[in-house]
C-alpha cells in the first residue's frame, strides 16, 4: 500500500489547522528562525499547537530549516531544532547536510527544494546524507522524475501548486545581486516580478517595462495519478505566505483530487492521514491569489510559461468591456461576460493588465453585468476584464470552515441488570471496550429505547463522529433499559475522551540512517560560475525568437535593463538553458 500525502503551507498555526481541517495530510511551517521566509516566522509555543491538533487525525508537521547557515548560527539552529522535535514535529526540511551529523535530531530529515535535486545523481547525493526524503525541482519532466523515484529508496516529494521561482530552486543570487537581500536567507525581493526592457548590444529596445522574469503559478492537479505512478508520495502545495482563504480552497481543491484517486485505486492508495472532511465551499484555483496556471515542463515540451503582462494575481477571467460611461469621478462598465451565470457582488476586486502591469480596482455596486467604480486610468472598451476577490466566495469561506472529523464505530452489548459494555473501533485502528452500570427499570418499546441509544451515540462528540453499528442485548426477551439522552451523552462524551487520551495508529514515517556530507556548492552552480541564475525558462521562445524551436533569425546578445542596471541574458541551446549574469551598465 502507498500511502499519498497533500502537503500544505502554513504561515502560521491558524493556517496549518486549517489546512488539516481542509484535508492535508502534512503542513509545513517555520519556527523562530533559518526558514526561507523570513517573514514567516512561528515560536515554538505555536508549533506545539498546530502539532497537537495535526496528531489528532494522523497529520504530520514539518519544519522548516531551509536557508543556507553560517558557522556562527549552528549552535542556536541546534537548540531551535531540539525544542521544535519536542514540541511534537514530525521532520525538519533542511538545505544544511551538516544538521545529518547531529545524532540527538531524531526526527526524519527532508531535503529542501532548496537543494537543487533535478537528477538521479542529486537525488542519491541526498539520500546518502540520511535524507529520509528529497524535494524536488519544479522544472522537471516526468520522464525525469520517474528516473529519480527509481534511483532511490527515500521518499519523494514534488510540488502540484503555486508560485514558480524563474530559476532553478535554491540557486538564484539575483534579489542579492541587485538589493543586497540573499534568498538564500529568506530575504527575497522578488525581482523576477519587476519590470524590464529587453535591449540589444546596440541599446535598441526590444521589448518594453514587461515582467519578463515573471512566470505563471503552477497547477499539476490533473496529472497527480501520473505522479503517483511515478513514486511520488507527497504532493506539496507553495505558500508559506499566503492567506488563510488561499490555502484552504487550494488544500480543499488538491484533497478532493487525491481522494478521487484513492477512491479510483483502492487496493494500491491510500491517504497518508485520516478524517473525513466535511462542509466548506465547492473549492475553485482561479478564485484565490493566482497569475495564470501552466505545467511547465511536465511533459518535457516547452509552452508558454509566462506571466510577463500580469505578474501579480489576476483571477479568473470574467468578460470583456463592451460599455464605459465617465459620471463625474465614478465610472459605469458594462461587461460582456464569459458565461451567463456570473454573479458580480458588490465589493468584488477586479483586475486588468495593461503595460507590463495589473491595475486593480474595487466594484462599489455590481448589479447584473454593469461594475461601478471610482474612474480607473486604463479602462477602454475591449479591455479583458478578471475577478480576483469574489467577495461572495470569500464571505463563504470564512462562514463555512471546513470540518474534519474522525470515524468511531460502537458496538453496544447490554447483560446482566443492566451493565452495558460500549466497545469503539475508530477509523485509524484504536479500540478498547468501556463498561458503564446502569440502575434503571427496563424501557416499555425496546424499538424506541434502541433508537434513542443509536440516535444519540451517533453524534459527535471532540472530533470524532460516532455510529453504532450493533445493539446486542443478552438480557431476556432482549430487554434495554430506559436511558436519558443525557446518560447516552454522557457515555459518548467519556468515550471521545478516553480515545483522545490514546495514541493515534499511523504508518510509520521512513527515517534513513545519516551521515554529514559536503556542504561544497555543486559543480556549475551559479554561485560558483558567477551566474545570477539558471532556468529552463527561456525568453526567446516566449517572444517567438527562438531559432530550434520556431525558426527565428539568431539575434546578438541580449540584455534585461531596469533603472540603468543592465542584465547579460545567455541561452545554452544544447541544453535548452537560459541564464543571468551581471552586465556592465551601457
Amino acid at each position: 500500500m502507498t500511502f499519498l500525502e497533500l502537503l500544505a503551507p502554513a504561515r502560521n498555526a491558524d493556517i496549518g489547522i486549517a489546512a488539516i481541517d481542509c484535508g492535508a495530510d502534512a503542513v509545513y511551517i517555520a519556527g523562530p528562525q533559518f526558514g526561507a521566509r523570513k517573514d514567516a516566522g512561528n515560536p515554538v509555543s505555536e508549533i506545539a499547537r498546530l502539532c497537537e491538533h495535526a496528531h489528532k487525525f494522523g497529520a504530520r508537521v514539518f519544519v522548516t530549516i531551509n536557508i543556507l547557515l553560517r558557522d556562527d548560527e549552528m549552535e542556536e539552529v541546534h537548540r531551535q531544532m531540539l525544542a521544535e522535535q519536542e514540541a511534537g514535529a514530525d521532520a525538519f526540511i533542511i538545505r544544511d547536510m551538516r544538521i545529518c551529523g547531529w545524532e540527538d535530531i531524531t526526527v526524519p530529515l527532508h531535503a529542501s527544494t532548496q537543494c537543487a535535486i533535478r537528477s538521479a545523481e542529486d537525488a542519491k547525493h541526498y539520500e546518502a546524507a540520511g535524507c529520509s526524503r528529497i524535494v524536488l525541482e519544479r522544472e522537471l519532466p516526468l520522464s525525469t522524475v520517474k528516473e529519480i523515484c527509481s534511483a532511490v529508496n527515500c521518499e519523494v516529494e514534488c510540488f502540484v501548486h503555486g508560485a514558480l521561482c524563474v530559476c532553478y530552486s535554491g540557486e538564484c543570487r539575483l534579489s542579492e545581486y541587485l538589493d543586497g537581500r540573499s534568498a538564500d536567507r529568506g530575504e527575497c525581493i522578488q525581482a523576477c516580478r519587476s519590470l524590464y526592457d529587453l535591449v540589444d548590444e546596440s541599446g535598441k529596445v526590444l521589448v518594453r517595462n514587461k515582467a519578463l522574469l515573471s512566470l505563471k503559478d503552477l497547477n499539476l492537479q490533473a496529472r497527480l495519478p501520473e505522479l503517483a505512478d511515478a513514486g511520488v508520495c507527497s504532493f506539496k502545495i507553495e505558500g508559506r505566505l499566503k492567506s488563510m482563504s488561499y490555502v484552504r480552497n487550494v488544500t480543499r481543491y488538491h484533497s478532493q483530487a487525491l481522494d478521487a484517486l484513492v477512491a479510483a485505486e483502492p487496493e494500491k492508495y491510500a491517504r497518508a492521514a485520516f478524517g473525513r472532511v466535511s462542509g466548506g465551499v465547492e473549492p475553485d484555483p482561479w478564485k484565490t491569489f493566482n497569475r495564470g496556471y501552466t505545467e511547465l515542463f511536465f511533459d518535457g515540451r516547452r509552452g508558454k510559461w509566462s506571466s510577463m503582462d500580469a505578474p501579480k494575481s489576476m483571477g479568473e477571467f470574467i468578460g470583456t468591456v463592451v460599455a464605459l460611461k465617465r459620471r463625474g469621478n465614478n465610472v459605469e462598465i458594462g461587461i460582456k461576460p464569459t458565461h451567463r451565470s456570473l454573479e458580480l457582488h458588490n465589493g468584488d476586486g477586479f483586475a486588468f493588465a495593461g503595460k507590463g502591469q495589473v491595475t486593480g480596482f474595487r466594484g462599489d455596486v455590481c448589479s447584473g453585468n454593469t461594475i461601478v467604480s471610482k474612474w480607473v486610468d486604463g479602462l477602454h472598451e475591449g479591455l479583458s476584464i478578471y475577478r480576483n476577490i469574489d467577495t461572495a466566495f470569500e464571505k463563504e469561506l470564512d462562514k463555512n470552515p471546513c470540518r474534519r472529523e474522525v470515524s468511531v464505530a460502537l458496538s453496544v452489548h447490554v447483560h446482566g441488570k443492566w451493565n452495558i459494555d460500549v466497545t469503539a473501533v475508530s477509523e485509524d485502528g484504536r479500540e478498547f471496550t468501556s463498561p458503564f452500570k446502569a440502575d434503571l427499570e427496563k424501557a416499555e418499546n425496546r424499538e424506541r429505547a434502541e433508537a434513542m441509544l443509536r440516535e444519540q451515540l451517533g453524534k459527535r462528540s471532540l472530533h470524532y463522529i460516532f455510529h453504532v453499528d450493533s445493539v446486542v442485548s443478552d438480557v431476556p426477551g432482549g430487554a434495554l433499559p430506559l436511558l436519558s439522552a443525557s446518560t447516552i451523552n454522557s457515555i459518548r462524551r467519556l468515550i471521545a475522551e478516553d480515545l483522545d487520551s490514546m495514541k493515534v495508529v499511523t504508518h510509520p514515517m521512513m527515517n534513513c540512517p545519516r551521515t554529514a556530507v559536503s556542504t561544497d556548492l555543486p559543480a556549475g552552480s551559479p554561485a560558483e560560475t558567477g551566474l545570477l541564475m539558471k532556468s529552463k525558462y527561456c525568453i526567446k521562445y516566449e517572444l517567438g525568437m527562438c531559432p530550434v524551436h520556431q525558426g527565428a533569425k539568431t539575434v546578438g546578445k541580449l540584455f534585461l535593463l531596469n533603472n540603468g542596471r543592465r542584465l547579460a541574458l545567455g541561452f545554452d541551446c544544447k541544453a535548452c538553458e537560459m541564464s543571468v549574469s551581471p552586465a556592465p551598465s551601457l
